[in-house]
Order: C-alpha cells, then structure tokens, then sequence
C-alpha cells in the first residue's frame, strides 16, 4: 500500500475547509491525483481529482443530481421540510431532466452569445462610471468597491430590480453559497440559511407583483408569465430559480476578476506581457479560469450501478465529487507547467462552467465582464499595486472560491 495512504489517518487527503486548503488547494489535489484519483472520504463521497474522470461524470446520462435522496442520506429523512433545502431542491441547477430541461429551456434565452454580446457597452459603462468614481481617491478594496458592484448590477438589470431597490443587493451578505460546501450544514447555519431565504422570497414576491403590473424587457416577466401559463412554472420553482439566477450572476464573477487579479499582480511578467499586449485578455480570461478557478467543485449521484471510474466501483445512490480545479491542473490535459500562470497558453478549456446539461449559463456574460473589468483596470490605472498579494484573506468557503478583500492603491 502507498505511504500517503497509510498515513491518511492522521493527515485526511481530503480535507476542503483546513485553513491551509483554502489558502493553496492545488498541491493537496496534486497528491490526490497521484495517491487516490478516485478518493472515497470519510464523509463516504468519492472524489475525483483528474480531468478524465471528473469530465465524464458530468457528461455521462448514468450520473445525475438526485437532489432530494442525497441531501436525505446526509442530514436525515425529514431535511427536505427545511425551506432552504426544499427552495435549492426546485432550482434548475439540482434537478435532473425532465424537469430540468424546462426550466433550463424558460431562461435559456436571456443567455444567448447574441444578448450577452450586446450587452459589452452596458458592462464597459458600469466599470468606466465605477472607476470614475474611484480613481481620486488613490486606493479601494478591489473586491467589494469594484468586482462586486458590476456583475451585481448586471443581473439586476437582467431581472429587472429597480434602481431604488438596488443599495440592498450592493451591500447584501456574500454567504449564500455555503448550502454548496461538501461540509454538512449545521442546525444554525440551516436556522440562518431558512431566514435569509424567507427574507429574499418576500422580496422577489413584491417584485413578481410588480412585475405582472407593469411587464418589462426582463428575466423576471418572462419567469412571471410562464408561472402564469401553469404548466411550465410553479410559484415556488419560480421565486427558488430566481434566487439561484440573482447567486449564480454575481457570486462566481465577483471571484473570477478578484483571483484573476491576485494572479497576474503574483505572476508579474504576465502582468507585464497583459499590459503590452492587451489583445491577450480573452485567451487571459480561459487562464485565469484554469489555474484558479472560482468554482472548484461540483457534484453528481450514480443514478445505477458503475463498475468502473478510476479503477473503482460506484454504488447506484453515491455520490462523486468533481474537483474542477484539480482537473483544470491535471498534467495529463495541460502536460506544460500546468500550475504556472501562462496568458499565452494554448488550447485552454477549462471545467470551471461545469459539463454537460447544467454547463454553466452565464459561461460567456461571466468572461465579458472579466474581460472588460481586468483590462479596463490595467489600462486605466497601470500603475496599481496590491497592498498584499503574498497574504491576502481568503473567504473560507471552498466550493466558491474567492477572496474575502483585496486592497489595492495607485
């Protein structure tokens, strides 16, 4: 038996929300890869840590979601009474066809590389009046003065929230992704989730009302009138994608442009070669996905029997574990340095959107407004420096991650 194997007890090969983990995961998903690929944990989900694997649970039609079984094996068989699992249960992003694809179908629109390619002028207008606002005064916190504010302001035109109801969502609790973490909830981290999730249903309510009043160019009327038309939308499923829409437009951006920036101001001749050539920004944006992704996991449930992934068997009912960030570093897809910064990288694809039927959305509206945010900032203040770029503060979740701040002058 392998050393790192036999040692596992004392020091857990897996073990996402160890300080030292949040800080720097990849060398823990580089032992993984080369000790267990197919990891079983203690918490009795396995994990795989390769891009071969995990690639093809997310594709594969015997894997699905299977939300309210699995959520019932972890905490109990009445879990799915507490509203924040029930509201999570009838997102789109937990179900499985059929259900799946008509929801996935009602808002699939609103994301096509036509809308959200029309909408560069808007986002290159919210960074400019950001930054206008910003520069005199010599320093900011990047992630909460000038990443958080655009993708927040992007959705909320996207659902249609009125400008006057807006001061909330800038200044709103970034905690909203915990119900994701591998790490079971506990019973007042559920009391606090069922709260908040009753405070923001009453809020969406209002709007729904406000919505069949007065019909606007938005997702929220268009939601709205597909609860109407009965079959495709029930009052629950619409207020629960309407929250996920609101979580997943912002949360994973915000990230995406804060460690893209962490990156290149650590990896100073990036830095260098980005402001020389800004022209290298989109094939950047594929980098910084890849080497630290803002979403570093996502799960499936073996929907029948497999009997072999990695060299393991996968009882129907167990649940796998898709390290993404871990794939994204894997030597065998990116044999060339893969946990160096290269900007200049070829045939980068990362799985930091997911796969398969529940490939992220808003993929292509998330590397717009990095796009624009990264390389309008290097343009308009070169000289910026980070006040720590060795140490800064990392939130400490793992499936999202991301920096808790990141304070930067000029």
């Amino acid at each position: 038996m392998n050393e790192h194997v036999q040692t596992a007890t004392s020091a857990p090969l897996f073990n996402p929300l160890a300080p030292e983990f949040i800080r720097d995961p990849y060398p823990h998903y580089a032992r993984l890869r080369t000790t267990d690929p197919m990891h079983l944990t203690p918490l009795g989900m396995y994990v795989a840590s390769r891009h071969a694997e995990a690639s093809l649970v997310m594709r594969d039609k015997r894997f699905g979601k299977d939300y309210p079984e699995r959520t019932k094996r972890r905490y109990g068989p009445d879990i799915m009474s507490e509203p924040i699992f029930r509201s999570f249960s009838l997102t789109m992003l937990q179900q499985d066809p059929p259900d799946h694809t008509r929801l996935r179908g009602l808002v699939v629109k609103a994301f096509t590389a036509r809308r959200v390619e029309d909408m560069r002028p808007r986002i290159q207008q919210i960074v400019d009046e950001t930054l206008d606002r910003l520069i005199p005064q010599g320093k900011m916190e990047l992630i909460e003065d000038f990443a958080f504010r655009l993708p927040v302001t992007i959705i909320c035109d996207m659902l249609g929230i009125p400008e006057e109801h807006r001061e909330l969502f800038y200044t709103g609790s970034r905690n909203s992704g915990r119900i994701l973490e591998p790490v079971p909830l506990s019973p007042e981290e559920i009391k606090q989730g069922n709260a908040t999730n009753a405070m923001t249903e009453m809020y969406f309510q209002q709007l729904f009302e406000l919505r069949r009043k007065n019909p606007g160019d938005d997702l929220t009327t268009q939601l709205v009138q597909a609860e109407e038309d009965g079959s495709k939308l029930s009052n629950e499923e619409l207020v629960a994608n309407i929250v996920l829409l609101f979580g997943a437009g912002h949360e994973t951006t915000v990230n995406l442009i804060g460690n893209g920036l962490l990156a290149l101001h650590r990896n100073p001749d990036q830095l260098a070669l980005l402001k020389a050539n800004p022209a290298l920004i989109t094939n950047a944006i594929e980098e910084f996905l890849r080497y630290d992704s803002s979403v570093q996991m996502t799960g499936r449930v073996a929907l029948e029997d497999i009997d072999d992934l990695g060299g393991k068997k996968i009882p129907k009912g167990e649940s796998v574990i898709c390290l993404l960030g871990s794939a994204n570093h894997d030597p065998a897809v990116y044999p060339d340095r893969p946990d160096s910064l290269d900007i200049t990288r070829p045939k980068i694809r990362p799985l930091s959107f997911g796969g398969g039927i529940h490939l992220c959305l808003g993929a292509q509206l998330a590397r717009i407004e990095a796009e624009v945010a990264i390389a309008t900032l290097l343009r308009r203040l070169p000289d910026l420096k980070l006040d720590d770029a060795e140490n800064p503060e990392w939130r400490p979740s793992f499936v999202l991650r991301g920096l808790k701040q990141l304070p930067a002058s000029w």
